[in-house]
């Protein structure tokens, strides 16, 4: 009897057993089949998003580089002494960017390590997914860093990159006008894209994302203000398609407040090691004079003083001749471990509006949008006082005078701050140049530490006037007085590109307008570098 009892209970067991592993089945299945398509499982996350991220991350890290040594080179040696902005200290560099004369092994930096570290992390994103929101923005990314590239050196290898299966980067050059062209193309794809996503939740990027943490509505922002800035960098060699592109970011809406300024936030910012540990560079002597003459506010909020409380700037292009005097006797910019990376301000934005409309525009416009853009200055420097500083007629740049006796010079520039109108019988050409060598001033200082952009401004427009450098190694390639106008390409592009990177060479010199200075040399001129040197 005990065993049938047992039997039965067994039966009963192992029926609910089946019961509830059908209904655990039957639910597993409607959770299956009514799951929404577009939602991410658990394991999907895990394994495609998180690919995906680390190579957005990687794209980001680039577009102003967050590695020290890789920051050093791409901006601190280059673009930085270009722009005016900064100069090395140490002793024992004696081939250097800054006095035309940098080393191969330096020489590849800006070019090679970029391209070699660049397109895998673009790739590990346009190759491993389709979502458009995620290209939209591996390609957003791209176009930055290859802007500074192309804006640096003229030609470089950019549609082949992407066209060629095998993923080589030994390819075929484009002109640079060729790859600007197709830089606006896909800029507006881009942001087309982005436009198609923007009610997108933030969270679906906001681990990707260490800028604006997955807002695409403040992404679009961004890309119409890098278009805006593309434009304009046109508008001496091709003013028709500048004044459309930048009608047409303006239109779409640029970075207007500084709550929407595109800063990159690093878990370290590892340029505070190059400037305050290493202390391998000090603020230059150009935009300390600037800042002086016009007793800028927002000098001691961007720098800190030499040894005996002066805001004095270094000679750029000089060989040094004792670091840890120099290290002392200049001023230093100011950066900390959590000071994140600028990429672009609402001042920038404002002030290229500014030119726009002084351009093709309203002068009326034009004086609004540059005292805007000052006073957006002020604010996010966390500096008081610019509505006197906007009317002071009085102050100039200032004159250098060396702590160490060596460099002194006199001022450059005679430029004020305050807005010129014309008025009858005065020569409204005149005062309009001098209006836009303001915007680029100001503008000058409102970007700092942007070397590269600061670099090419100068380059485009002829602003602002800077100290020639004093110690030329250039052999003759370099007119000192305009300045290095380009990087000459790596000595790897010649060993292993050599057919590519010679027609290259052929279509700078082809490109190149109002040049004194031929060949891959720093001192020939890039394809929208034309407009006549200020003197």
């Amino acid at each position: 009897m005990n065993s049938m009892k047992q039997i039965v209970k067994t039966a009963q067991f192992l029926l609910l057993s089946a019961v509830l592993f059908c209904a655990w089945g039957c639910m597993s299945d409607f959770d299956a089949i009514n799951r929404n398509p577009s939602e991410a499982t658990d394991e999907e996350l895990g394994r495609e998003n998180y690919k995906i991220s680390t190579n957005l991350r990687g794209l980001q890290n680039w577009v102003v580089p967050v590695q020290e040594h890789r920051y050093q080179f791409n901006e601190s040696l280059t673009g930085n002494p270009y722009a005016g902005y900064m100069a090395e200290t140490p002793d024992g560099w004696k081939e250097k960017f800054s006095t035309f004369n940098p080393s191969a092994d330096w020489l590849k930096w800006p070019f090679v390590i970029v391209m070699q570290e660049v397109y895998p992390y673009f790739r590990g994103v346009v190759n491993n997914t389709e979502d458009e929101a995620a290209i939209a923005l591996a390609r957003l990314f791209r176009i930055a860093i290859m802007h500074r590239m192309t804006d640096t050196y003229g030609p470089i290898p950019y549609s082949k990159v992407i066209e060629d299966s095998s993923e080589s980067l030994t390819v075929a050059y484009d002109s640079q006008e060729t790859v600007y062209m197709k830089m606006f193309e896909e800029l507006d794809a881009v942001i087309a894209a982005l436009h198609a996503n923007e009610q997108m939740s933030a969270e679906a990027f906001r681990k990707s994302d260490n800028v604006y943490y997955g807002d695409i509505k403040k992404w679009i922002k961004y890309a119409n203000s890098l278009k805006l800035r593309m434009a304009m960098r046109l508008s001496y060699v091709k003013s028709d398609i500048a004044q459309k592109k930048a009608e047409e970011a303006v239109a779409d809406g640029v970075i207007l407040d500084n709550a929407d300024n595109a800063y990159m936030h690093a878990p370290e910012n590892r340029v505070a090691l190059i400037y305050n540990d290493w202390g391998d560079h000090r603020v230059g002597a150009d935009i300390l004079c600037y800042m002086n003459g016009y007793k800028d506010p927002r000098m001691e909020k961007m720098f800190l003083a030499n040894d005996v409380g002066d805001y004095v700037g270094i000679r750029i292009g000089i060989d040094v001749t004792s670091k840890s005097q120099a290290m002392s006797k200049y001023s230093n910019m100011i950066v900390a471990s959590d000071t994140p990376y600028l990429w672009f301000n609402a001042a920038e934005a404002t002030f290229l509006h500014a030119e726009y409309e002084l351009r093709w525009g309203s002068a009326e416009t034009a004086k609004t949008l540059y005292e805007q853009a000052v006073r957006l200055s002020f604010e996010e420097r966390g500096a008081s006082g610019a509505d006197a500083y906007l009317v002071d007629a009085t102050k100039k740049p200032a004159p250098y005078t060396d702590p160490l006796g060596n460099y002194s010079a006199s001022a450059r520039s005679e430029i004020t701050v305050p807005w010129e109108t014309a008025t009858d019988g005065s020569d409204t050409e005149a005062v309009q140049e001098r209006n836009l060598e303001r915007i680029i001033v100001q503008k000058w200082i409102a970007i700092f530490p942007l070397g590269v952009e600061a670099w090419s401004e100068h380059r485009r427009t002829g602003y602002p006037k800077l100290l020639p450098v004093p110690t030329d190694k250039s052999g003759g390639s370099v007119n000192v007085e305009q300045g290095a106008r380009r990087l000459p390409y790596p000595v790897e592009e010649y060993q292993q590109n050599n057919a590519n990177l010679q027609a290259a060479i052929q279509t700078l010199g082809a490109e190149q307008q109002n040049g004194d200075r031929s060949g891959d040399v720093m001192g020939t001129r890039v394809w929208w570098d034309c407009k006549p040197y200020n003197k």
